[in-house]
């Protein structure tokens, strides 16, 4: 099954953490090796577990087994909402319901999910926020990479004892995946298409069978119920390990596309660049909202290869020029402004950022790079001093 929007405004909302550094069900207040509020980017279950306690005070429909929330708490808690008692729960994701609605049945049911969609549109935000709500803990990651080893989802050994007595389940070290499968949890795999072809389809018998042979111990772990598996993927990574019709049949997918609308992107990159200037001691937003709102013009214009008027028609750089990538050239801007500026952000504390995210081709973008701001920004109107400091950072 495959869910694709493509003409709706979806993508991540990163709000401000409630009350950051408080216990999830299940949680711990803060890491190993340091207190919660010492934490720069606490984990979704502690930086929202005010939130997630109040769903589960008020949640008083059916629950999968292990599950922590209902899947239509699940749903609020992405998305938003006001409960009975007044408490307001911040979106993590804005976009039509229907998306969040099927990724959080997929969950429920026995297929695994896969989040499908260009970088930076919140695959990774989505999935860790779904296991801090269903299970109360998102920190059973893979991480894929092309030297992503078979043990990263299988197990590994302890060798020291494997030496010292042989296999044993003692010498046997857990995946992530394989202790999710034994507890009843979610497990997350970011990046699965960069995981070599062979590692992937480790997947397989566990998606299918729900159980993950040992052969050196004649022994395997079964998967317990409420295990389930999320897995992202970039869907510009086609052609460098693509999944196998085996290992795709395994999962529903769920696109997740770039916002359609400005000002839908403008107000996502609004709370995203609050919410890190304040843990940063940064100038706040709504003194630079004109200043997000151009970099988020020129990032959608070069994007869709068009002007938003419509009239002239672009040449796109090789870049993704993503929501993301505008959160970070924002928030490079804030902290120039408030370092070496007045602290109000202004189009110089941003040039050198915008430049930096759409000449990923020396050769090839700094050639679009010019035509655009020959032929748009330098005739926009109000736009003299966005024009004039993106020629001085390109000279």
């Amino acid at each position: 099954m495959t869910v694709s929007v493509e003409s709706v405004e979806p993508t991540s909302v990163d709000t401000p953490a409630g009350q950051a550094g408080g216990t999830a069900p299940g949680g711990s207040a803060g890491s190993a090796g340091g207190h919660a509020d010492e934490v720069l980017r606490p984990h979704a279950e502690h930086a929202f577990a005010a939130e997630l306690a109040a769903l589960a005070a008020q949640d008083d429909r059916p629950r999968p087994a292990r599950w922590r929330l209902s899947p239509w708490a699940v749903a609020t808690y992405l998305l938003g909402g006001t409960l009975p008692d007044g408490t307001e729960i911040t979106p993590k994701y804005v976009g039509p319901r229907r998306i969040v609605e099927v990724a959080v049945t997929t969950l429920a049911t026995d297929r695994a999910l896969l989040l499908l969609g260009v970088p930076g549109t919140a695959k990774t935000w989505v999935s860790e926020h779904l296991a801090a709500a269903v299970s109360g803990d998102s920190t059973l990651l893979v991480q894929g990479t092309a030297g992503t080893p078979e043990e990263a989802i299988r197990y590994g050994w302890n060798y020291a004892r494997l030496l010292a007595h042989g296999p044993s389940r003692d010498a046997l070290v857990p995946s992530p995946v394989m202790r999710a499968m034994a507890e009843g949890m979610t497990v997350r795999v970011e990046e699965l298409t960069r995981v070599p072809a062979d590692v992937q389809d480790t997947l397989i018998t566990i998606l299918s069978e729900k159980t993950l042979p040992i052969p050196e111990l004649g022994q395997e772990t079964q998967a317990v119920r409420g295990f389930n598996l999320i897995a992202t993927a970039n869907d510009r990574d086609r052609g460098v390990n693509e999944l196998s019709s085996a290992l795709r049949r395994r999962f529903n997918t769920v696109v997740l596309p770039l916002p359609e609308s400005a000002e839908a992107e403008v107000d996502i990159v609004s709370r995203r660049v609050d919410q890190i200037g304040r843990s940063l001691d940064l100038p706040s937003v709504p003194d630079g909202v004109d200043e997000i709102r151009r970099v988020v013009t020129v990032f959608r214009e070069l994007r869709d290869g068009v002007t938003a008027d419509g009239r002239t028609k672009l040449k796109s750089p090789s870049g993704t020029l993503s929501t993301a990538e505008a959160i970070s050239v924002v928030t490079g801007g804030l902290a120039l402004a408030a370092h070496f500026g007045d602290g109000v952000l202004r189009a110089s504390d941003v040039a050198a950022g915008v430049l930096g995210a759409v000449v990923r081709d020396p050769a090839a973008d700094r050639v679009i790079w010019q035509e655009y701001l020959e032929a748009v920004v330098r005739e926009r109107e109000g736009w003299k001093d966005f024009y004039r400091a993106c020629r001085e950072v390109s000279a």
